[in-house]
């Protein structure tokens, strides 16, 4: 029979996806066959599995069992597309968009789907490592719950709730949690752990045990803070933002609402000769850029709007004017043409919005969405990159004569006349090392001979051991239960 544990948050952003990512990798070194698994997820960042979409995280925890990302392992997926609504994926497919306050009356019907993934997922593997989502406390949403208790229960899988001591309060998070919580619920929870502690952790050994004897929950560990977290990548935009790197090349990405598939960057940040650095807004671009990057969005002509209000579009042709290039992924390609129609009300009320004008492209929305790997050239280095796209949408226009990559002997991507600007709905493009190294060089870069999947690999070894050494992985095993 096939164990299974979850590890459920006091709170949001505690560590659940790493954690779960660690014991991944260190169960499967120990040569047991061991799956991820998330009932729900809401993130705009996300992974091409087999049978359609995932989140980044799931695709993540997939490579860290050395397996291919698969739908089953994240069978439900909002994508918030504004401040009240989100498009719903079910096993990897669009099922529909819906406001926030319709959500709790579809939930009951997703159950069904996420116990039949978590089943196939079962029947194939050893362990099953199940993360929650947000926090079992949030208890105003326990009715009809597929993301914490409601599916520890539905499913009987036992639960170790972790807190987050960085961030202040874990005594209270975690009693907290037991307090707010129906006693069939609270007693889903087997164990507890600490999350992202700094400093000496025997200066918490009181605290430890105060969390024992109120709770009577058995600890599992202090696990310190993972310094090398920010190699993997995020799937939360919350852990985007800042400067990263000290290179002389200068690349600035604005932080739009909708930000998606952001990962993009990772591989650009972790190269000695780059500086990257997120504007959030009210923040200028800086013209003195080097390169300029447009991100993916889940709104498009939402995040456009946003990126004129913040005078972005301004910044944009002064640096352009200086010699900055400029480089639109999906969403932000679609930015750069001249309009973006949406004749069906895909993203709002129908109609069209002129875009920035940068590149002589038409986007125009449909409903059918592509979702799938793609291998391609760039023709203007030789090289081969393999990447994934997912996106509504089709662009033309008579810039697309100079494709940025082929793929199959077809035009993907858009250059302008003057190879100023560019952009491709082609995510995944900068892992390649290859390309990225001749891509930052044709743009007066001096890029660093890193290997990114290696980066990648090696930091997934180094967070099994580091938990290996923190957490009490018997224990763990043990409360793992068939």
């Amino acid at each position: 029979m096939t164990r299974r544990i979850m590890i459920q948050g006091a709170g949001s952003n505690v560590g659940k996806s790493m954690l779960v990512a660690g014991l991944c990798r260190l169960f499967t070194r120990q040569g047991m066959t061991v799956r991820p698994f998330k009932p729900q997820n809401m993130s705009n960042n996300a992974a091409v599995a087999v049978g359609g979409e995932i989140g980044r995280a799931q695709a993540l925890q997939a490579r860290a069992c050395g397996v291919a990302p698969h739908v089953d392992m994240n069978p439900v997926l909002l994508k918030p597309e504004s401040e009240t609504g989100a498009q719903v994926i079910v096993q990897g497919q669009r099922l529909t968009t819906v406001r926030a306050k319709d959500y709790a009356a579809l939930k009951p019907q997703l159950m069904a789907p996420v116990l039949d993934s978590f089943r196939r997922l079962g029947a194939q593997a050893d362990l099953v490592i199940v993360e929650g989502a947000g926090s079992p406390a949030e208890v105003n949403l326990r009715a009809g719950d597929i993301a914490n208790m409601g599916f520890a229960r539905a499913a009987d899988v036992p639960v170790i709730l972790t807190g987050d001591i960085d961030r202040g309060g874990v005594i209270a998070q975690l009693v907290g949690t037991q307090a707010v919580l129906d006693p069939d619920d609270a007693a889903m929870i087997r164990g507890f752990l600490i999350n992202k502690f700094r400093g000496d952790p025997r200066l918490f050994d009181d605290g430890y045990r105060l969390i024992e004897d109120r709770t009577g929950w058995r600890g599992l560990g202090v696990v310190p803070w993972f310094p090398d977290a920010h190699r993997l990548p995020a799937e939360d935009a919350a852990d985007l933002g800042g400067t990263r790197g000290s290179g002389a090349f200068l690349i600035a990405v604005p932080h739009l609402n909708r930000i998606a598939n952001f990962d993009d960057l990772d591989p650009l940040a972790q190269d000695p000769g780059v500086t990257l650095k997120i504007i959030k807004p009210g923040q200028p671009l800086p013209v003195e850029a080097d390169l300029i990057i447009l991100p993916g969005s889940k709104a498009t002509i939402a995040d456009l709007t946003h990126f004129r209000a913040q005078g972005w579009d301004i910044d944009l042709a002064a640096a352009l004017r200086r010699g900055a290039k400029v480089l639109g992924l999906c969403g932000g390609y679609q930015m750069l043409g001249r309009e973006i129609a949406d004749p069906d009300g895909i993203e709002g009320k129908p109609g069209s919005v002129p875009g920035l004008g940068l590149l002589d492209l038409t986007t125009v929305m449909t409903p059918d969405k592509r979702v799938t790997e793609t291998t391609a050239l760039h023709p203007a280095s030789g090289t081969q990159v393999k990447g994934y796209e997912i996106h509504l949408g089709r662009t033309d226009g008579l810039d697309r004569a100079r494709p940025m990559f082929t793929v199959n002997g077809q035009p993907e991507g858009a250059v302008r006349a003057d190879g100023r600007v560019m952009g491709s709905y082609l995510h995944g493009m900068f892992t390649e090392d290859a390309f990225r190294r001749a891509f930052l060089a044709s743009l007066g870069a001096t890029p660093g001979n890193v290997s990114y999947d290696r980066t990648v690999e090696e930091t997934l070894d180094a967070l099994a051991d580091h938990l290996a050494t923190h957490v009490d992985c018997a224990r763990l095993l043990d409360l793992a239960q068939a």
